[in-house]
């Protein structure tokens, strides 16, 4: 289990999306916390450490750390 962090700023975008969403993306990051490569898709060129977690209401861009086993957002995307 990888142990979830988030940048302050996608951080506040997950506190203030509707319900809905919010837990759309938090069942996604539990996902991703599980597995990070297999939760989520490549987000550009294929490198294993940037990700992305799609949903049908959000998106967001993560950070694998494999070292520290960490999985950290940087950004959320409400797709309304």
């Amino acid at each position: 289990m990888y142990r979830l962090k988030y940048d302050p700023a996608a951080e506040a975008v997950h506190e203030a999306l509707p319900a809905a969403a919010s837990e759309e993306l938090t069942l996604a990051l539990a996902d991703a916390c599980t597995d990070p490569l297999g939760g989520t898709i490549s987000y550009g060129e294929e490198d294993k450490y940037v990700r992305m977690v799609l949903g049908e209401q959000i998106a967001a861009v993560i950070l694998v750390g494999k070292t520290l086993r960490t999985v950290t957002v940087l950004q959320v995307t409400y797709l309304d």
